[in-house]
């Protein structure tokens, strides 16, 4: 009776934190689209004009990279179907950042041929890239032991702790990129006098609610655990 008791409880925070995540993950794709329509200009990769390309790259790690890759990892919990169709979610959901993350790189790499710009010159192109390319493999690890050609069962359940915690840690690695990138761009942005206060506070409140979102998604997955 305890041990269900305390399961429930684990349960209803698991819930909780998720309801959360969503809330703050939307919130930041709202608040990032205002901040790239009403005070950038909008985003398009084949624009001629290099600021409407280089949008495409905060849209797509943001909304495509960071949210669904959060999504992902709470599918077990919000996909009410079948294990197996959890399973498929969840590296369909993976699919789509990792997808997203590389248009989205592309797309910071062309902006920077438009204005001749050194590529890999900031902390946080370091952190990104490097991140990035540990997230494909860790899609790759992941697809080949659980969904084909799948390894033995033995084999799988020694590496779901690692693949748990190595996901949970590139998705704080993903939110660590995406906030040092936001601080590069207001700061440049204010160098060159093209920043207000307002902008300012957008883009900080942005950032304030990507951290939230994965601080939530990370804890209902923890939480997740124990159901």
């Amino acid at each position: 009776m305890q041990t269900s008791t305390v399961t429930y409880r684990y349960q209803r925070s698991a819930s909780g934190l998720t309801a959360g995540a969503h809330l703050f993950g939307i919130l930041a794709i709202i608040l990032l689209l205002v901040w790239l329509l009403h005070y950038r200009g909008g985003f398009e990769y084949d624009s001629d004009n290099s600021d409407r390309v280089f949008n495409v790259h905060p849209f797509l790690m943001i909304f495509g990279f960071i949210f669904f890759a959060g999504e992902a990892m709470m599918a077990y919990k919000t996909v009410l179907s079948a294990h197996k169709v959890q399973k498929y979610v969840h590296a369909l959901f993976h699919l789509v950042a990792l997808c997203s993350g590389i248009v989205g790189i592309c797309a910071v790499f062309k902006y920077h041929d438009m204005n001749n710009i050194r590529d890999m010159n900031s902390l946080h192109s370091w952190i990104g890239l490097s991140t990035f390319i540990l997230y494909c493999l860790q899609w790759v690890v992941g697809f080949a032991t659980f969904l084909f050609p799948r390894a033995s069962d033995r084999t799988a359940i020694r590496i779901v702790p690692w693949h748990m915690s190595g996901g949970r840690a590139l998705l704080y690695l993903s939110i660590c990129a995406a906030l040092t990138g936001l601080t590069q761009k207001s700061t440049f942005l204010g160098v060159e006098h093209q920043l207000s206060h307002r902008e300012l506070n957008l883009i900080n409140f942005t950032g304030l609610s990507i951290l939230l979102f994965g601080i939530f998604v990370d804890l209902s997955v923890a939480l997740a655990r124990y159901v």
